[in-house]
């Protein structure tokens, strides 16, 4: 049986139509597949059969463990998204550090379809003042965004920190479905969603702007001095 109903498959072509560049998804599971691994590969493959510009991978976390080592996915289902560039001087694929750990159902669906968009555009649309923070930071950043299925605002959440790690190549965003993953949940407190983790010490909750974000990310990073002007002004 489909996961995807006829309803959905229409609309999801139709954001398809203004794909501009190849975008690839990589689902990890596994032979003896975890509670959620069937449906979000069987997601992944009906997203993929909706546009001839999104291609599926499905890889076995266990055989495919260098696979899964390259995009450091450390648990399942797991979905990684890449950019694909098929010319120009650097043919390949472009990992932009964007996952999703647990079926993105309910709500989050809508931000995996606005990922691949933006994904395929290669454009964050964030503003230039947020582009010009990010471009000073010079070390990692793990974003960890906590939702489920039925949280409305978990999507801004998600799609927000995905483009900021699409803007820049030191940070990894996921998005991870709290009850799936219900030990992660309750290292990090979370009794809330959204609630976004970064580099384990620094909390942002709620779906907050984009100006606040950036400062929950700096912050974590000992560098409020480089807050853009929009940031002081929340």
């Amino acid at each position: 049986m489909p996961i995807l109903k006829e309803r959905e498959r229409e609309q999801v072509q139709k954001q398809f139509e203004g794909l501009a560049n190849p975008v690839k998804l990589g689902m990890f599971t596994q032979k003896i597949e975890c509670e959620y691994c069937e449906e979000t590969r069987m997601m992944v493959e009906e997203v993929a059969a909706l546009s001839d510009k999104v291609t599926a991978e499905i890889y076995n976390f266990i055989t495919d463990k260098e696979v899964a080592e390259k995009y450091e996915v450390d648990k399942i289902p797991a979905i990684v998204i890449l950019g694909v560039n098929p010319q120009g001087p650097s043919p390949g694929e472009k990992d932009y550090g964007i996952r999703y750990y647990g079926v993105p159902a309910g709500y989050e669906f809508s931000a995996l379809i606005e990922d691949i968009k933006t994904v395929s555009s290669g454009q964050s649309s964030l503003s230039e003042e947020t582009k010009a923070a990010l471009a000073q930071i010079d070390e990692p950043v793990h974003m960890q965004v906590f939702t489920t299925p039925t949280c409305p605002y978990c999507p801004r959440a998600v799609v927000l920190t995905h483009k900021m790690a699409l803007e820049s190549d030191q940070i990894q965003a996921d998005a991870l479905e709290a009850m799936e993953f219900p030990h992660l949940a309750i290292k990090y407190q979370v009794q809330g969603v959204p609630r976004t983790v970064i580099n384990e010490t620094h909390f942002v909750d709620g779906a907050v702007p984009e100006p606040l974000m950036v400062e929950g990310v700096l912050k974590a990073l000992g560098k409020e001095n480089i807050l853009p002007l929009q940031g002081r002004e929340v």
